[in-house]
């Protein structure tokens, strides 16, 4: 049977590569405007979408522009955490309904997907928002984290997502970004872990052991779109998954 994979990207955050980049994805993460984007980003990116059969979901994050959502907020209220959610998914729909289009997946952004995935408390307000929501979106978590364990305690169904171009410790979390050798920046190495993760589901972390997350019957490699190296990165990665007989598809 012929491996399939999805590749997503986060897109609409006011990076000129969208255009180049979107064609060679199957799922796309677009800002909602919080941490990046706006109304004309968002629609741009989703007729992009449209055109090229990539799959829509939602990347909401902290309204932080000016930290680009990268930033720990700490002090927010339970209520808080769930309106920052909710808002941000009913202006993604609102824009979808608009440009007839489908929502079919959330994915968190920067600093709120990282604390989801460390953090039982916010993953589990988040999966409850998106669930209200709309209980038939995906969630997208890091593999093996608290995001993916408090959505599918809900209902909610989840895609397990690894990073081609981000480094992992051993306990399987993303090196963060202000170590050094956070961020992978060569091809053959962003190459060779996307075709790891789509063939084993396994990862090198940086002290040189070999990580295998629990993984559900869905999976995604994520680039990010502000990344000097997205464009080639993609491109690579698509080279070598039509080599070994891997087929990209979305999961909506």
């Amino acid at each position: 049977m012929q491996p399939t994979i999805d590749v997503n990207a986060d897109v609409g955050e006011g990076i000129p590569t969208d255009a180049a980049l979107i064609p060679l994805i199957s799922s796309a993460n677009i800002a909602c405007g919080y941490h990046a984007g706006d109304a004309a980003t968002i629609a741009t990116t989703i007729d992009l979408c449209k055109q090229h059969g990539v799959a829509i979901g939602a990347h909401p994050g902290f309204a932080d522009k000016a930290n680009f959502g990268r930033t720990d907020m700490m002090l927010l209220t339970p209520d808080a955490w769930y309106q920052l959610i909710t808002e941000q998914l009913s202006i993604m729909q609102e824009a979808c309904n608009r440009a007839g289009a489908s929502m079919v997946h959330v994915k968190p952004h920067g600093a709120l997907y990282n604390m989801s995935a460390r953090l039982p408390e916010i993953a589990h307000i988040i999966a409850q928002a998106v669930y209200d929501f709309d209980s038939n979106l995906l969630l997208y978590g890091l593999a093996g984290s608290h995001s993916i364990t408090a959505a599918k305690a809900i209902g909610l169904n989840t895609v397990d997502e690894f990073f081609a171009d981000r480094t992992y410790q051993s306990d399987g979390s993303l090196t963060p970004r202000t170590q050094s050798n956070a961020l992978i920046t060569d091809d053959n190495m962003a190459m060779q872990q996307a075709l790891n993760i789509a063939l084993y589901g396994k990862l090198m972390a940086v002290d040189g052991s070999v990580i295998h997350p629990a993984v559900g019957v869905r999976k995604s490699i994520c680039l990010h779109g502000d990344g000097a190296h997205a464009i080639s990165f993609a491109e690579h990665i698509v080279h070598i998954f039509q080599q070994s007989g891997i087929n990209i598809k979305a999961h909506g």
